[in-house]
């Protein structure tokens, strides 16, 4: 299992489902089709997942830029949105 150290400095099992939602939410955010939104979530899930192979352990910072240079690639506008509204949290 890969340990994910969140901001605050604990630490949590990391979850595709948490990854999956935020990932659809922000395709859903800039007007995305649910569909296509699911299939773009799961994309990015599954090119995140083989990225996280060689890992261990891993910060939220690494999920949120990894997985937003991923989305980027696949729908410029979600992953701006992606990677925008967690800046706004940090």
């Amino acid at each position: 299992m890969k340990h994910i150290v969140k901001r605050a400095g604990h630490s949590e099992n990391y979850d595709e489902r948490k990854l999956y939602a935020s990932i659809y939410a922000a395709c859903l955010s800039v007007r995305e089709h649910p569909g296509s939104a699911e299939l773009v979530a799961q994309e990015v899930v599954e090119q995140f997942a083989r990225w996280l192979e060689s890992k261990h352990e891993i910060s939220s910072n690494d999920i949120r830029r990894v997985a937003g240079s991923y989305l980027k690639q696949l729908n410029p506008d979600a992953g701006h949105m992606y990677l925008l509204h967690r800046s706004h949290h940090v």
